[in-house]
């Protein structure tokens, strides 16, 4: 039996169809909301409610924990839902994390990551971790009304993955990992995802002119001017922080590593910004 957290997201929803047929329990806020797939289950339990996810984490073998959104508590609400999957008696926990996940990380929210992953390590459950770089659709979906992407990226470049890869490498890895898969050579494994080439915006926004046929442009920000842009917004601290070191991390050249992981585990060569933006 496979646990899939966060199935009504963008990420988990790719992973659970990538798995119709497989025994699946499907653990969501809103059962309403629960994407049908053959073979699943729905259990109803939030992240961090330890009570609900003992009874919705029952028979889970392996659990696909896709981190929360972000909030001011996540490292808290993984922990716990760590802590109430190993007294379910899940096997296996398979963890979406960050690349490049530090105590020091440029990025903040890649900070909780590293949190995490170092909670799931002390509890001794079996692990495989992949960290995924930024997604594709952060490049187009920074795009402002008047063409312009904004922010403290400078000339860095960003290796951005999309979701449908991550799934992908996501599917394969819980298949692997369940009772009578054979040798799992992903157990206590962390993987990069990313994309086949790292760019900066700049190129990012000259692919989006051309296939979009309207101009737009990279315009770098300081962290000063990157700060005080969004927080006009009247977003707390830590969201208005997680928005600009995003993009100083690119700066950094912390997200620029190019990885040959979802090409190895699903044998399929990762989608590229370009093919992606015609794509859509």
């Amino acid at each position: 039996m496979i646990g899939v957290t966060g199935s009504t997201g963008q990420l988990g929803s790719r992973i659970v169809a990538r798995l119709a047929g497989v025994p699946l329990r499907l653990i969501v806020r809103d059962p309403g909301r629960a994407p049908s797939v053959p073979g699943a289950s729905v259990a109803q339990a939030a992240y961090g409610e330890h009570a609900a996810l003992l009874n919705a984490l029952d028979g889970v073998d392996v659990l696909m924990l896709l981190s929360a959104t972000e909030s001011a508590d996540r490292v808290a609400l993984h922990k716990a839902t760590v802590d109430a999957a190993v007294a379910a008696g899940v096997r296996r926990i398979v963890y979406t994390s960050f690349v490049g996940a530090s105590p020091g990380a440029t990025f903040t929210f890649a900070r909780d990551h590293w949190h995490t992953e170092q909670h799931i390590r002390s509890t001794g459950v079996e692990f495989t971790f992949l960290r995924d770089n930024l997604y594709l659709d952060f490049v187009s979906g920074g795009v402002g009304e008047d063409g312009t992407i904004r922010g403290p990226a400078g000339d860095g470049r960003v290796a951005a993955v999309s979701r449908d890869d991550v799934a992908a490498v996501a599917a394969t890895v819980l298949r692997s990992a369940s009772p009578g898969a054979g040798s799992d050579e992903h157990a206590g494994a962390t993987y990069d995802l990313t994309g086949p080439r790292a760019f900066t915006l700049s190129e990012a926004a000259a692919v989006l002119t051309d296939v979009w046929g309207r101009k737009v442009r990279y315009e770098p920000e300081t962290l000063d001017e990157a700060f005080r842009s969004r927080e006009s917004y009247g977003a707390p601290a830590w969201e208005v922080a997680g928005w600009v070191t995003s993009y100083a991390a690119i700066a950094s050249g912390e997200l620029s590593q190019v990885s040959t992981a979802v090409r190895d585990i699903t044998g399929v060569e990762p989608t590229g910004f370009e093919e992606y933006v015609r794509a859509q």
